[in-house]
């Protein structure tokens, strides 16, 4: 019984802590009186954690504003200094690592090209942990404050059983992964906790934290680039399904017995509008070959000829639809564009792109959603990643994360190089996701 009572006292103060937490850090600076008015929790517990906060470096004083009457009310924030962040957003063409202060403020970056690797997860893996090494030197940044590193994949993410928490196993049929186990590979190169999560469920989360979702609770974010995804995100919390699958929106169907999609099926929406099909489709109709992907889509936007404003047009409708196709199954508020292709195509069609929709959806509920681009940029996976150590750190009442054990190293199964990794020093509990 005692036992009981004191789990149930320490899990209730980190509750309290983790609700001023997070209105601090994403309505601060607030004093403690609008602490205690807005979370509802009494003076005494809001004075006691947020004490406990300031002690433990996670919050700071930001000035203070007069009172009525009284003497002038003190603001507190999140300290952005208290530690950092790493996102790494795992592309078609790059690895991209980026290095955040709790404000998400980027301070360092690599830009690492796959190459003829490819998608091996091997050197997928070398080059997350050449980019942990890359930016925590450039900024000098001590490992021990690195909070954790958030890492988004394309497709599907599982997380089996594994000694000391669930360990992330990828599933991706487009770049031939089935059942990578990414995180054991990267923990045998790094100490840092590791947060594994789809890429556009990573985005959604940041864009309804921080960008064009933000005050909403219900909304889709697509994600386009070479490929297609989406974050369905319900009652402010991304939909995952069973599986963890929810969200494969690239791989509905757009056309039945239509062309053939990179996951092996036949007239999936990312055949039509991820940018590595459109932009095979438009050399194939005379486009100029060799360029980059995006200098490539740029191209296709501005060509005048008869040929690529057809495959605009039929750019715009198949996109249209497949919105209509969110807007009907979730009835979201917003429905958000992202990613470097979508950014570019949003920005030169979204009028015809809303035009289709409107054709293909039903009136009421289409009628309560707008469409609209990502606010947060094209390289917002990275950002979006980097939440999900923020997340934990919220959650938890600023209780940071500590991996789990490296795992043993096999050196037949020829995984990792270890060499001069990053290793946390911080003790921090497991935190995967």
């Amino acid at each position: 019984m005692p036992d009981r009572r004191r789990r149930t006292v320490r899990d209730l103060r980190r509750a309290n802590r983790s609700v001023l937490l997070r209105r601090l850090y994403f309505d601060g600076p607030l004093s403690r009186q609008d602490l205690a008015r807005e979370t509802g929790l009494s003076p005494a517990s809001v004075s006691n954690v947020v004490g406990e906060l300031i002690e433990a470096g996670l919050v700071a004083e930001a000035g203070s504003v007069e009172s009525d009457g009284g003497r002038p009310r003190v603001l507190l924030k999140v300290a952005a200094g208290f530690g950092h962040l790493i996102g790494v957003d795992v592309g078609e063409t790059r690895v991209m690592v980026e290095l955040f202060d709790l404000d998400l403020t980027p301070l360092a970056k690599a830009d690492l090209p796959l190459g003829d690797g490819g998608h091996d997860d091997r050197a997928v893996a070398r080059h997350i942990l050449e980019g942990l090494d890359d930016v925590a030197g450039r900024a000098s940044v001590d490992p021990s404050t690195v909070i954790g590193v958030g890492v988004g994949v394309p497709g599907v993410v599982e997380h089996r059983p594994a000694e000391g928490g669930p360990e992330a196993v990828v599933h991706c049929q487009t770049i031939g992964w089935d059942g990578v186990p990414l995180e054991r590979m990267l923990r045998a190169g790094t100490g840092l906790p590791l947060f594994v999560d789809n890429g556009a469920t990573a985005l959604g989360q940041a864009e309804m934290w921080f960008g064009a979702g933000r005050g909403h609770r219900n909304a889709v974010v697509a994600l386009i680039g070479s490929g297609v995804g989406s974050a369905v995100m319900i009652d402010g919390s991304p939909y995952r399904g069973a599986a963890g699958s929810a969200g494969e929106w690239g791989h509905t169907t757009s056309r039945v017995g239509g062309v053939p999609c990179r996951c092996g099926s036949l007239g999936c929406l990312e055949a039509y509008v991820g940018a590595a099909a459109l932009l095979e489709r438009y050399r194939a109709a005379g486009g100029p070959a060799g360029a980059d992907e995006e200098t490539a889509l740029a191209g296709l936007l501005d060509d005048p000829s008869p040929a690529a404003a057809e495959l605009r047009a039929d750019v715009a409708e198949h996109l249209g639809a497949g919105v209509a196709d969110l807007v009907n199954l979730f009835s979201p508020e917003k429905i958000i564009i992202g990613g470097w292709a979508g950014l570019l195509l949003g920005g030169r069609m979204l009028g015809r792109i809303v035009d289709a929709t409107a054709r293909y959806a039903l009136r009421q509920p289409f009628a309560q959603t707008s469409v609209e681009l990502c606010h947060l940029g094209p390289e917002a996976v990275a950002v979006g990643a980097a939440t999900l150590p923020l997340a934990h750190l919220l959650d938890g009442g600023g209780e940071p994360a500590v991996p789990a054990p490296a795992p043993p190293v096999q050196p037949s199964a020829g995984r990792v190089a270890r060499s001069e990794y990053i290793r946390g020093t911080r003790g921090r509990p497991s935190g995967s996701r």
